[in-house]
């Protein structure tokens, strides 16, 4: 162990005895070389850009077009739990409509996509709403199914119901991901479940990501 120690400790001294010998000009360009590859392996803390649920309580629900919900009958139930957990477990909410009861609740009523936003937030009792409208969830453009280009986009919009605009939005984002993130893949290199599992992944953390503090690569995939 302390050779392993007194290892590190030479390098490091003579990394630094190195750089100082360089003068200034070489010297800025190692340091510069060794922080880009110190960011190309790291994560940065980037905050929230909306902080209301704090000590609130909320609900998830999202709205899809009916080709969407043909397409892919389990996506909205699928975003509906997995965002639902996610926000539940890192944005300090105190409670949560279990995502179950929103499913039903959708499945049971289907004119709820007429109701106004207060109407939503106070049917299920919450003081905020935060409403999701999918207008993309595809795997590949139409047409082409030899090769994916996967594409998961909606707009994200913040209902605060114990405020003055109980009917609009206080907050509100157009969030869109993909994959491949390069052209020229077909299924013998992903299957469509792995784009959809890959989508599904990209979208969840891009819209709680919203809510949160979190970390994420200098230089995101995504």
């Amino acid at each position: 162990m302390m050779a392993r120690i007194r290892t590190r400790i030479s390098a490091l001294f003579a990394l630094a005895l190195s750089v100082a010998l360089l003068g200034g000009c070489a010297a800025g360009v190692l340091i510069g070389g060794m922080m880009e590859s110190y960011r190309e392996t790291s994560t940065r803390s980037i905050p929230s850009e909306y902080d209301g649920l704090s000590g609130k309580s909320f609900a998830v629900i999202i709205a899809a077009d009916r080709l969407i919900q043909s397409d892919h009958p389990q996506a909205v139930a699928r975003f509906t739990t997995l965002m639902t957990q996610r926000l539940m477990e890192f944005a300090d909410a105190s409670g949560v409509v279990p995502p179950a009861v929103i499913l039903e609740y959708q499945y049971n009523r289907p004119s709820w996509v007429a109701m106004t936003y207060d109407e939503i937030a106070d049917h299920f009792g919450v003081e905020r709403l935060i409403y999701i409208d999918l207008y993309e969830f595809r795997l590949h453009e139409p047409g082409n199914a030899y090769l994916w280009s996967g594409v998961a986009a909606g707009t994200v919009g913040v209902v605060e119901a114990d405020g003055p605009l109980g009917d609009e939005f206080s907050y509100s984002k157009s969030i869109g991901v993909r994959f491949p993130d390069e052209d020229g893949y077909g299924p013998t290199e992903y299957t469509a479940a792995q784009i959809s599992a890959i989508l599904e992944k990209r979208f969840v953390d891009r819209v709680t990501w919203l809510f949160y503090e979190h970390e994420e690569p200098y230089y995101p995939d995504y």
